[in-house]
């Protein structure tokens, strides 16, 4: 994408065509959101189909914020103005999407409790898909193919993501490797150079190791890549690309959960693109990897 990092958002649809999770994007970016703002998100979330038929001076008056603070709360949300929020409200309000985030009870049976986490891990591919910017997939598929060397970092639960990516990288022939460690991944970023690329998991993009190494990456003149979730977070300061997850964290379902769901199919996305990007020496490399692993089989 062109715009600076602060202003990226995911993908913006036409006006005309509504999206699905209005609702969930007001919950996940709330916590980053002025005080004005969640002014609005609360009146929004508490009565959504009165929205449907309001004027954009009325939620104005109504909350007692600018139609301009209207119109910005709508953009970060990744729609283009109020009239795009009230046809993904009224879609959702006569429509809504057929798994809902539902948290767990202790005296859940085991049935319920497969379906909660089941469903919960459907939506958020769902909402994923929505926000996904092709765009910025295709930046991230030409910053990867020219860099002379990856780097990937992640901690925590983030972690085995980047550990997943960096073995997918290796399959199809692209010079990668995974740091998970937060010392040696401020000694790594700062020996990047500008042939290096570096590709940053983090789900709340506000992980001070993670922030400080990709920090240090793009200071060193690495082209940054980050998967993060939907919400405006100190990593996309310091992102090239911004590849946006959506997934909604509930109380028993932390990180470790849903997040990772929604991270490993964008890893996916993005590796499938690398792939069919060199399609020749990616299927060639497969091939000899798969022979080597053969080996390892009975």
């Amino acid at each position: 994408m062109n715009d600076t990092p602060q202003n990226q958002t995911p993908n913006q649809p036409s006006e005309n065509a509504p999206v699905e999770n209005a609702l969930v994007r007001i919950n996940i970016a709330y916590p980053t959101l002025a005080k004005g703002a969640q002014r609005i998100a609360d009146y929004v979330l508490a009565q959504p189909d009165r929205i449907v038929r309001m004027s954009v001076t009325e939620l104005s008056e109504a909350t007692g914020a600018s139609e301009g603070s209207v119109i910005n709360f709508c953009r970060k949300l990744g729609l283009s103005g109020f009239q795009h929020l009230k046809l993904s409200l009224a879609q959702e309000t006569v429509q809504p999407v057929q798994f809902i985030h539902e948290d767990l009870n202790r005296d859940d049976d085991l049935p319920s409790v497969c379906r909660k986490i089941f469903h919960s891990g459907i939506q958020a591919l769902r909402d994923t898909l929505s926000v996904i910017d092709p765009k910025s997939l295709a930046s991230a598929v030409e910053i990867f193919r020219s860099a002379k060397r990856i780097e990937i970092y992640g901690i925590g639960s983030s972690a085995p993501i980047a550990e997943d990516a960096h073995y997918r990288m290796l399959r199809i022939g692209l010079e990668a490797k995974v740091v998970i460690d937060s010392h040696i991944q401020a000694i790594s970023a700062s020996r990047t150079t500008p042939d290096v690329a570096v590709l940053t998991i983090s789900h709340s993009g506000a992980t001070h190791e993670t922030v400080a190494s990709t920090k240090l990456a793009k200071t060193n003149g690495a082209k940054t890549v980050v998967i993060t979730n939907f919400a405006r977070s100190p990593i996309q300061a310091h992102a090239d690309v911004v590849l946006f997850t959506m997934a909604r964290e509930t109380l028993f379902r932390t990180e470790a959960m849903t997040s990772r769901i929604a991270q490993l199919c964008v890893v996916d996305a993005l590796i499938a693109a690398l792939a069919l990007a060199d399609y020749d020496q990616a299927t060639d490399t497969l091939k000899r990897t798969f022979d080597t692993l053969s080996i390892k089989r009975f």
